[in-house]
């Protein structure tokens, strides 16, 4: 009884190792995996094989290149090894157009985008919403993933509106802010009607509570 021996072209084995790695590689919630196998040069022929092939990454590790050792372990055995890129994408906030230094970020100049996760800086930022009306804190370019260097809630000098709260009572009252601050950061505040400074806790944009 003869086994008939799969033949496989330079696209299927590719094809396999592309599925392989998708299926190896852990990836964040809500990323996405590009996954990129290089081209087998053409001198080289793919003798068909008799068993399944056996597809594994030698060298375990998350890095944007792998190599693919992909085996047939018949009785004529052969071994190729494919380079295969790996780029792990995740969903974050960029400016999608040039922002002025000072300018208010909006729905219309920031979005959600997918960027290779290997080529961003600090923190990356995932909500669109909690940043708009925030302003940029210097000329943010087309395309650039936002940090929180980049842009203030409250901002030194801005009108801000303190909130004072136990669980019995409520004060609001108009203050200035005195440096730059994001959400769930403290600043200090100047109290507009007692000219007393006070630090409480930026919790929206240019509301600072203090307990």
């Amino acid at each position: 009884f003869q086994i008939k021996a799969q033949s496989y072209d330079h696209e299927m084995i590719k094809n396999m190792a592309k599925v392989y790695v998708e299926n190896n590689s852990v990836v964040p919630q809500l990323g996405k995996i590009v996954v990129t196998p290089a081209n087998i040069d053409p001198r080289v022929t793919i003798k068909p094989c008799e068993t399944p092939l056996q597809l594994n990454i030698p060298e375990k590790n998350s890095s944007r290149n792998v190599n693919v050792k992909i085996s047939c372990e018949d009785s004529t055995s052969w071994t190729l090894y494919l380079p295969v890129k790996k780029q792990v994408k995740i969903p974050v906030v960029i400016a999608n157009q040039s922002i002025a230094k000072g300018s208010v970020l909006t729905q219309s100049n920031i979005v959600l985008a997918f960027k290779d996760q290997f080529e961003l800086r600090g923190e990356a930022l995932t909500n669109v919403d909690a940043l708009v009306g925030a302003k940029a804190k210097r000329r943010l370019t087309k395309g650039k993933p936002l940090n929180p260097r980049h842009f203030c809630v409250v901002c030194k000098g801005d009108n801000v509106e303190i909130i004072a709260q136990s669980k019995t009572f409520m004060i609001k009252t108009g203050g200035v802010a005195l440096k730059d601050a994001n959400l769930g950061e403290q600043v200090r505040v100047k109290n507009n009607r007692s000219g007393r400074t006070v630090v409480g806790t930026v919790n929206a944009i240019n509301k600072v509570t203090i307990n």
